[in-house]
């Protein structure tokens, strides 16, 4: 499975992009956004994208998004590497993103 920039609504990472889907009353959303963005912010070429799951319901459908926080890692070319549900680790995050740089 890979994601475009289009589809995404923003530009994909140099290196990895992490995509987070989130809806508005989850709790473990909001600290899930933390630490995702604070990776991003100290690795060079990772962005991170948030999306709203209820407002992309045919993306959900078609990636099988079964709850929320769900975490998807993409490398430089937008292909799906890793994919984890509920509210992950730093450790874990940063392990996925080397699988994938």
């Amino acid at each position: 499975m890979r994601l475009s920039s289009d589809e995404l609504g923003q530009e994909l990472g140099e290196r990895a992009t992490l995509v987070q889907f989130s809806t508005a009353f989850c709790q473990p959303c909001r600290a899930t956004r933390r630490v995702l963005a604070e990776i991003a912010g100290m690795v060079a070429g990772v962005a991170h994208v948030e999306i709203d799951a209820e407002e992309r319901l045919e993306l959900v459908r078609r990636l099988e998004i079964l709850r929320t926080p769900t975490v998807l890692v993409l490398d430089a070319g937008g292909a799906v590497v890793r994919r984890a549900a509920g509210q992950p680790r730093r450790a874990d995050v940063i392990a996925a993103l080397g699988a994938a740089i």
